[in-house]
């Protein structure tokens, strides 16, 4: 099975204020951005899933 990410449900996905819209905190090198803007990058490797609950149930 593939796993699929999105940008929107990544915690590294986070609004800028100065740009006012929402960014990458990745910073990918040369050969990654180009994989990423020709839509050949499957999935992101940093990929962090936005689940503020994770440390709660952690905690349980």
């Amino acid at each position: 099975m593939e796993k699929k990410t999105n940008c929107e449900y990544c915690g590294r996905y986070v609004y800028d204020e100065d740009y006012e819209c929402y960014v990458c905190e990745v910073n990918l090198d040369e050969d990654e951005m180009a994989r990423f803007m020709s839509g050949s990058m499957r999935d992101c490797p940093y990929f962090q899933h936005n689940d503020e609950y994770r440390i709660v149930r952690k905690q349980m």
